[in-house]
Parts: C-alpha cells; sequence; structure tokens
C-alpha cells in the first residue's frame, strides 16, 4: 500500500506540475526538479531512494523505446558520424578527462574510483535534452544529432563504468568488452525487430499488437543484459527499426493506438524522472556531509567537475566538427551548419536520471563514495539549470533558426499532393464498372483533402473554405453528440450500437482540421524555398509586374471569392488557387499553357510549376 501511495503521489504531482508550467509557460522538467527538492525536505514527503535495478531495467528500457520509435531512421543515418563520434568518442574522452581531475582532487579515491565517477558523468541524458531542446525550437538537424547521442551514449558509458570497477583497467579489455556488449546488443536488437515484425504481419487486433509492443523493449534489455552485451542498444536498435517499418508491419489502427499510448508513458515516465532526480537531493548532500574532506573542498570539487564536464563537451564537439566531420549542405536549407549550430551542440550537454542511477552502482567500499554521488548530482542538476535555463537565451543570441511552420506546411502541401497523384493514378487503372460514380467521388474527397493542405501555407485573414468546413461540422458532431447521449440514457438502443456511433463521431472529430493555434502559428512565419526537380522551376525567368495587385481580376468581374492568390511568372496575370471556387490560376495555366506560377501572398514566395506538379 505504501508503495502505491507513493506511485499515486508522484504521478499527481507531475501532472499538478505540469499543467502549471504549460498555463505560464515555464520549463516543466526545471520546475518539477525543483519540486523535488524542495518536497525531499518537507518532513510529510518519504524518502524516495532511487535503486539503480529500478532505474536501469524499470525506467530505461521503456524511455529509449519510445525515443525510438519517435527517432527518423533516415536522419539517423544522415548524421551517423556526429552521433558516433559523440555518443562514442566524447563519451570516452570526458570519461578520461574527469578521470584525471578527480584523481588529481580525490587522491584517496584511486584510479578505479576516478575513472568509475568519469563514467558516470559522461553521459547527456536523451530526456532532458530533447525535453528542452524541442520545447525551444532547436533546428532539426541539431536535435536528430542530440537524439541519436543520446540513445547509444548511455551503453558507452555503462560498459565503461563496469570495466572501470573490474579488476584491472587495460585498454584491450576495453574495447573487447566494448565490441562484445556492442556486437550482442545490436544482434539481439535485430532478433527482436525480425521476431516482432513477424508477428505483426499476421496480427491485426490492436489491443494484442499494443501488447506486444509494451513487452518489447524490457524483453530484449533483459535478453541482452543476460549474455552481458548492451540492453541499451538491443533496445534502440529494435525500436528504431520498428518505428522505421510500422507503415508496413502495422495495420493503420495499431499504429494509431501505438503512438498514443507511447506518447502517454513518455510523458509520466520522463516528467516523473525529473521529479525523482529533484528528490534525491536531501539524502545525497546529508550523507556528504559526513565526509572527513569538508565542505568547502567538496564543493570546489564538485564546482571543477561540473565546469570541466562542460568544457570539455564544447572542445570536443569543435574539434571533431572541423577536423573529422566536416559536415556538408543540409538537406533542406542547401547550406552547410554555420557554427552556431555546432555552439548550440556543445551546450546542449544536459544530464539525467541514468547518471544518478548509474552513480549508486558504485560499491560502498569506494572511499568517499557519497563524494562522488554528490558530484554526480551537482554535473546532473548543474546542467540541467545552467545549460537548460540558458539554452533558450542562448539560441536567440546565436539567432539560430528554429524550424519554420510555413515550410512544413509548404512541404506537407507538396508531399499530400504527391502522394493524392499516386493513389489518382492508381483509381485510374481500376478496370472495373461503376455505375454510381464512385471514382468521382473520391476524386473530389482527394482534391478536397488537397486543397486543405495548400490553404495552411497562404497567408489570408479571412478564415479557407477549409476552416469553415471544420468549424461548422464541429457545432454539428457536438449536436450530433448530444443527441446520441440522449438516446443512450433511454435505454432503448443497445449499449455496443451507441458506444459505435460515439467511437465513428470521435473519429470523424479528431480528422478535423480546426487547430486555431496551428492556423495562427503557421501563419506567423514564412516558407523557405522548396527543391523540386523541374526545369521550369529552375529556369531564369525576368521580373514581371502583377496586372491587378493584391486580388483576383477573374473573381471581381465574375462576382465570385478567392482564397489565395497566385502570380503567373510568364504575363503578372494574379488568379486565385484551386482552393477557391473557380481556379482560376489553373484555368489561366490550361487557356495560356504558362507553365510557372508564384505564390502572391505576403511574405511567400514559393512557386508552383504546372507542368510538373512540383513546388519550388
Amino acid at each position: 500500500m505504501h508503495l502505491v501511495v507513493t506511485l499515486v503521489a508522484i504521478v499527481a504531482a507531475v501532472l499538478a506540475t505540469t499543467a502549471v508550467c504549460r498555463r505560464f509557460d515555464l520549463s516543466s522538467p526545471l520546475v518539477l526538479i525543483v519540486v523535488g527538492i524542495v518536497g525531499a525536505y518537507l518532513p510529510f514527503v518519504p524518502d524516495v531512494q532511487l535503486r539503480p535495478d529500478v532505474v536501469l531495467l524499470g525506467l530505461l528500457p521503456p524511455l529509449l523505446y519510445a525515443a525510438s520509435l519517435q527517432t527518423s531512421l533516415v536522419d539517423f543515418n544522415a548524421n551517423r558520424r556526429s552521433i558516433l563520434l559523440l555518443s562514442v568518442g566524447l563519451v570516452a574522452f570526458t570519461t578520461a578527462g574527469i578521470a584525471l581531475l578527480v584523481h588529481a582532487l580525490l587522491p584517496g579515491v584511486g584510479w578505479k574510483g576516478a575513472f568509475a565517477i568519469g563514467a558516470v558523468v559522461a553521459p547527456p541524458d536523451a530526456i532532458a535534452a530533447t525535453a528542452i531542446g524541442r520545447r525551444i525550437g532547436l533546428p532539426r538537424r541539431v536535435v536528430t544529432i542530440l537524439e541519436g547521442e543520446s540513445l547509444l551514449n548511455d551503453a558507452t558509458a555503462l560498459v565503461a563504468l563496469n570495466t572501470a570497477l573490474g579488476a584491472t583497467v587495460v585498454w584491450y579489455l576495453v574495447a573487447r568488452d566494448f565490441a562484445l556488449a556492442a556486437g550482442g546488443g545490436i544482434l539481439i536488437g535485430l532478433a527482436f525487430f525480425f521476431g516482432i515484425g513477424f508477428i505483426r504481419k499476421h496480427v491485426v487486433d490492436p489491443v494484442f499488437d499494443s501488447g506486444l509492443s509494451f513487452v518489447t523493449p524490457f524483453a530484449a534489455y533483459i535478453s541482452a543484459e543476460e549474455i552481458h552485451a548492451s540492453g541499451v542498444l538491443s533496445v534502440v536498435v529494435a525500436g528504431l527499426l520498428l518505428g522505421h517499418k510500422s507503415p508496413i508491419l502495422q495495420t493503420a489502427q495499431s499504429r494509431i493506438a501505438e503512438r498514443m499510448n507511447w506518447s502517454s508513458i513518455a510523458f509520466l515516465l520522463e516528467s516523473s524522472v525529473f521529479l525523482l532526480i529533484g528528490l534525491q537531493a536531501r539524502s545525497i548532500i546529508v550523507a556528504a556531509g559526513h565526509d572527513s574532506l569538508g565542505t568547502a573542498r567538496i564543493a570546489i570539487i564538485c564546482a571543477l567537475t561540473l565546469v570541466s564536464v562542460i568544457v570539455l563537451r564544447i572542445g570536443w564537439v569543435f574539434v571533431a566538427r572541423y577536423l573529422i566531420v566536416r559536415p556538408g549542405p543540409d538537406g533542406q536549407t542547401g547550406q552547410k551548419p554555420p557554427w552556431t549550430y555546432t555552439l548550440l551542440l556543445g551546450w546542449a550537454g544536459m544530464r539525467g536520471v541514468v547518471t544518478l542511477a548509474a552513480a549508486f552502482i558504485i560499491p560502498t567500499s569506494m572511499p568517499h563514495r557519497e563524494v562522488l554521488l554528490l558530484i554526480a548530482f551537482t554535473v546532473t542538476a548543474g546542467t540541467l539549470f545552467l545549460q537548460g535555463t540558458s539554452l533558450p537565451w542562448l539560441a536567440r543570441r546565436l539567432k539560430v533558426p528554429s524550424p519554420d511552420p510555413t515550410a512544413d506546411a509548404l512541404a506537407r502541401a507538396n508531399l499530400l499532393h504527391q502522394a493524392s497523384q499516386a493513389g489518382l493514378a492508381e483509381l485510374d487503372c481500376m478496370e472495373e464498372d461503376d455505375p454510381h460514380d464512385v471514382s468521382e467521388t473520391i476524386r473530389d474527397r482527394v482534391r478536397r483533402r488537397d486543397y486543405a493542405a495548400w490553404e495552411r501555407v497562404g497567408a489570408a485573414e479571412a478564415e479557407t473554405p477549409s476552416e469553415i468546413y471544420a468549424r461548422r461540422r464541429q457545432v454539428m458532431i457536438e449536436a450530433e453528440r448530444k443527441r446520441v447521449l440522449e438516446i443512450r440514457s433511454t435505454g432503448t438502443v443497445a449499449h455496443e450500437v451507441v458506444e459505435e456511433v460515439l467511437a465513428m463521431l470521435d473519429v470523424e472529430e479528431s480528422m478535423l482540421d480546426h487547430s486555431e493555434r496551428e492556423r495562427e502559428r503557421v501563419r506567423a512565419g514564412t516558407p523557405i524555398a522548396f527543391e523540386g526537380d523541374c526545369d521550369d522551376l529552375r529556369l531564369p525567368r525576368p521580373p514581371v509586374v502583377p496586372d491587378t495587385p493584391g486580388e483576383c481580376g477573374d473573381c471581381l468581374r465574375e462576382g465570385t471569392a478567392w482564397v489565395h492568390l497566385r502570380m503567373c511568372l510568364v504575363c503578372g496575370h494574379v488568379a486565385c488557387c484551386d482552393s477557391s471556387p473557380q481556379m482560376h490560376a489553373t484555368v489561366h495555366f490550361h487557356t495560356e499553357g504558362h507553365e510557372v506560377m508564384r505564390s502572391a501572398e505576403p511574405g511567400e514566395t514559393w512557386r508552383w510549376c504546372f507542368v510538373h506538379e512540383l513546388t519550388g
């Protein structure tokens, strides 16, 4: 009962704190740590101790699996050199650097303890990096590298820690242990990928599939650890591959269920982790206070270790970037990442719960163990507060652009259009009678879906047709649901039938694109050019003068309304887009044969080729 009450109290504190942070736009990870530290000193709050087995077996596998499912395998592979240099090279470099420092400051701890604490504080945390990085809108390439690094560096650090605590520390033994752990973890991860993938091909029940998904990270982790391989790598490999292949292996309902389930699990676990970090403060500080070194010397050692961890990371990322990686142009912008990206990458080295959990693995017989635990806590809390709070300011100071919502909307509309063309081409190939003109109904729905995506790109202040549809349909669904509930209360319709109808309304409502916040976020941005493989788009064109600036002359003559405006780059004719009733831009292309038009909305520079149906 005591354990259940404690767990409920932790979850309740997490939910309440997160709600307050969202209400006042605060960083929930940092606030949760503060709440935990305050709670640790309250007399009625029980002493919650982080046990290594609870963290490494209970928290780490699901958190790594949830992060792996959401990580792009394509982006991961594109940045593999940077990720490996950070997750392996930087961890080894930091371990050695901190070991030298701690051995010099704490002679009594010996090389074994020095290397152990070096391995403990070496790996940044995936939860901390992504939770703070995504919130402030770091560039996607930086976030991808941080995610990839944090998914793999725990394996390097744990192998280094186990080696440091072993009987001898010889370089070739360390290399052998790491190779065996990494190779075994990868093989176990691949085995689980093929095994789970085979089962999923024959499973159509979303409930069974969700249960299988819950078991996978724990089974992969334990299986790898049983053969002394890396459980971290096995979970990451299985999660990356299963997430990448999910559109092929799973049904649509299973994918939706898995996405929602793991989002909820990751939210609760990630938030609880930050609270647990704060709850360790009192016990660690009190234990270290009894050490013979004295408070002043302990404080100096902790502070110097924190500074060294930060400096070592910044130095490594700049050396690795300019002497080893030398990255090419970014796939989206076409430009090489500036030095500001490297500085952000170096500064975003927040530590997390794995550092604290690994510190408790250090045996109690180790000299000055309590000081080593305090060092781990200082590095964890210090990096989270110092780097986590200053990261938004640094990003603004360096003028690092965050992902552009308008450019995303343009890319989304273009991708959806390409998908629609493939689907319509397949529809045209179907050789079967269509007496009810079903194909035309399908084409109309596909066109309307594409129109809704293109409307989100424009900057018009008035509601678009899709937004009007979503708003009105939302009101209708609320009335429909109210009527169904009234009928349910009479008891004249079977409960199963009522639930099925309510589920149908829920599905339709979830598909409505009526997010006012998303609309304003997109319209506040400025789109970047989207490269298309089209000679017409690349052809240099002389400047043209719009014939009817700011309005569609055809709509004015016909008495119709336009949604978004486009301008012909050949003759300067301004016309309305396909979301408008008369689609005058398309009509102009079919009439005059002018192949390229540009958006005539304020702040937009993207173009559209009618011949190849590509943006540029």
